[in-house]
């Protein structure tokens, strides 16, 4: 009986935990950017045109890999998320001039 209040005490620290952590980083999200339309999307890890670089950041984390083609008049890199083999990627997410312009998700 006591080994069960101990799970009970652990799962009970580790949800506190997570909401805390939850209710941190949306407080620092809207302190960072002041929209909570922003905050709402980054939290549900979402993708959106026009979405800035450092938004795609904190929405999906930092890319595997990334191309770059510096043109003339702009920069335009492809950022790679979710490896599933050698150069495959399942979700490929364009970014010009530090902002979101497409992406493509597979399977």
């Amino acid at each position: 009986m006591e080994v069960l209040w101990v799970i009970i005490a652990i799962v009970a620290i580790a949800i506190a935990f997570r909401i805390f952590s939850t209710v941190m980083r949306r407080k620092q999200l809207l302190t960072k950017y002041g929209d909570e339309e922003i905050v709402r999307r980054i939290m549900k890890k979402l993708i959106w045109e026009g979405q800035s670089k450092d938004q795609l950041i904190d929405s999906l984390g930092r890319p595997l890999d990334v191309d770059q083609k510096v043109l003339k008049t702009k920069s335009r890199e492809t950022w790679k998320y979710q490896r599933t083999g050698k150069n495959r990627y399942r979700l490929r997410v364009v970014v010009e001039n530090d902002i979101v312009i497409g992406w493509e998700k597979r399977g």
